[in-house]
């Protein structure tokens, strides 16, 4: 009987996803990594050896997706845990954007969720137990300007991801789907990703290292939580969109403008990773912005923070209740 733990990292050879393979490694698994460039799986494949086995895939094709599922169960044996971390953005406005780059990115950053998530059920069902694990953001809950197609497909993630759970549920099956909301993070991705802003992008501070991102994708695997947040910033976003909307809209506006862009000057016409995957940098977890990246980070259950503040709300109604009574209290006092 075959008892080693197997997982797939769709996305595995840079930012987030590199750090997850290297953590589920560490954690004793072989690791099947899907990615598009092949020097990059080269490069992952010299750095572990035989503890991975690796394909060069375009997430967005879904035939080919299920067919490196079967690959995988067949050489290293039955996938436990599938991970969704393949993503594309632009750092563009909308109406700057071709139709097919954005809907490359919405091919990549969501429909490839769709086509992992479908593989990894084709043979998790049949055994009826598995962990499927999706890189989500914050910003699936607020939006940010010069993002709309990587917003949008992480918008769509949540949507995707609850349904599928609901089927699972009323089917019985003890497979888990799990999503990880990530915060700004020091990957390759404002390296390479295609750029029309003035400044070369930058991760909107507070920055975390990859490492923070892959130890909660690790929680999420061994725990099997619906959902966790990553770093203070999300809970901001996911709370304070849902109390202030369009004072988010505003602040945003502005803040969201200046926060992603550094202080240097882009030139224009850099090589990005649209259509093809860039050669100039390598397999690496981290990007250029580690000088202000921290590498810890709160990580909250989301369900369990949503009943946090739905408990405090009486409190805060109280309080509030309170100081409004007092305040009468006091003008009437000041009348006579």
């Amino acid at each position: 009987m075959n008892t080693q733990k197997i997982a797939v990292v769709a996305g595995g050879t840079a930012g987030v996803g590199r750090a997850t393979v290297d953590a589920l490694i560490e954690d004793g698994y072989r690791v099947g990594v899907i990615a598009r460039g092949r020097a990059r799986l080269d490069e992952v494949a010299e750095t572990h050896g035989d503890r991975v086995m690796t394909l060069s895939i375009d997430v967005g094709d879904a035939r080919e997706m299920t067919r490196a599922a079967s690959a995988f169960e067949e050489v290293l044996g039955p996938i436990d845990v599938w991970i969704n971390c393949a993503m594309l953005t632009s750092f563009s406005p909308f109406e700057k954007m071709a139709p097919d780059e954005f809907e490359k990115i919405v091919q990549t950053t969501f429909i490839g969720v769709v086509n992992g998530t479908r593989a990894a059920l084709s043979l998790m069902k049949s055994r009826g137990r598995g962990t499927i694990v999706t890189v989500g953001s914050g910003l699936a809950y607020r939006s940010v300007p010069w993002q709309s197609a990587y917003c949008a497909s992480k918008h769509a993630i949540n949507g995707f991801l609850s349904s599928i759970r609901s089927e699972l549920i009323h089917q019985g099956s003890d497979i888990t789907v799990g999503v990880v909301q990530l915060p700004a993070i020091n990957t390759p991705q404002f390296d390479w990703a295609k750029n029309r802003l003035e400044n070369k992008p930058q991760p909107a501070p507070p920055i975390y290292e990859p490492e923070v991102a892959a130890r909660a994708v690790m929680q999420a695997v061994r725990d099997g939580n619906r959902e966790l947040l990553v770093g203070q910033s999300v809970l901001q976003l996911v709370f304070g969109n849902m109390v202030l909307p369009e004072a988010m809209d505003r602040i945003l506006a502005r803040a969201g403008t200046e926060q992603q862009q550094s202080e240097r000057i882009e030139p224009g016409n850099r090589p990005d990773n649209i259509h093809d995957p860039v050669t100039h940098i390598g397999a690496t977890a981290r990007g250029s912005h580690g000088d202000r990246a921290q590498d810890t980070g709160v990580i909250v259950d989301g369900d369990q923070a949503r009943m946090g503040v739905l408990f405090s709300l009486p409190l805060v109604a109280l309080g509030l209740g309170l100081a409004v009574g007092s305040a009468i209290a006091r003008n009437r006092t000041n009348r006579w």
